[in-house]
């Protein structure tokens, strides 16, 4: 772990960048609601897409020094596919309980968990996880780029350190369609309440 951080000092940027997300909207979230400062925790709030804004900045500079292509500039695409197709579903989340917690909101509603269901949640969930496989395609297209490597032969992608993070991509999506959409719309019923009951008490404050 040490050589990989030593020799990809991206890679701790990338660390910093997932710690720096969470103290922005925790700051932003206890500043809104706790301190009772609306105003201070909307602008800290806005600022949480300042923390993807320098990853991919700094991921940009560096190839563009000349720095080749490699597996950290690759994790930095990804994690930034991720909170940009992920981070207002993570914020909304947060704000819902932080608002129930301290200013009175309606509690957070837990949807069906299996069955049909629950299916329109998953595909929603799965179609986050594709775009942000897509943003972080464009990334890795962006860095080879500006690096002037461009895109390898699609056969050699498996052994070149920036694109063989596509066969990553495309595992995590295949288990995530397996483990998701069809493992509640084939998998086994918890029967009753939760397909049924929660169903009909959705409400906007339903996170997922």
């Amino acid at each position: 772990m040490e050589d990989l951080l030593s020799e990809n000092p991206l890679v701790l940027l990338v660390i910093a960048c997932e710690i720096g997300f969470w103290v922005v909207l925790a700051a932003g979230l206890v500043a809104r609601y706790p301190l009772r400062r609306p105003r201070l925790g909307g602008i800290l709030l806005v600022c949480v897409p300042v923390v993807d804004l320098v990853l991919v900045t700094a991921s940009v500079v560096d190839v563009a020094r000349g720095t080749p292509p490699g597996f950290s500039h690759g994790l930095a695409a990804v994690y930034l596919g991720f909170t940009v197709a992920f981070g207002h579903t993570l914020v909304r989340w947060a704000d819902v309980r932080f608002a129930h917690r301290y200013a009175g909101g309606p509690a957070p509603v837990r949807g069906p968990r299996d069955g049909l269901a629950a299916l329109p949640r998953e595909l929603k969930d799965f179609g986050r996880a594709l775009v942000a496989a897509v943003i972080a395609g464009g990334v890795l297209l962006v860095l080879s780029l500006v690096a002037g490597t461009g895109i390898p032969p699609v056969a050699e992608w498996m052994e070149d350190p920036l694109w063989s993070w596509t066969g990553r991509i495309g595992v995590v999506l295949a288990v995530w369609f397996v483990t998701g959409p069809v493992w509640v719309a084939l998998g086994p019923r918890s029967g009753g309440r939760d397909a049924a009951g929660e169903s009909s008490g959705r409400s906007g404050s339903e996170c997922r």
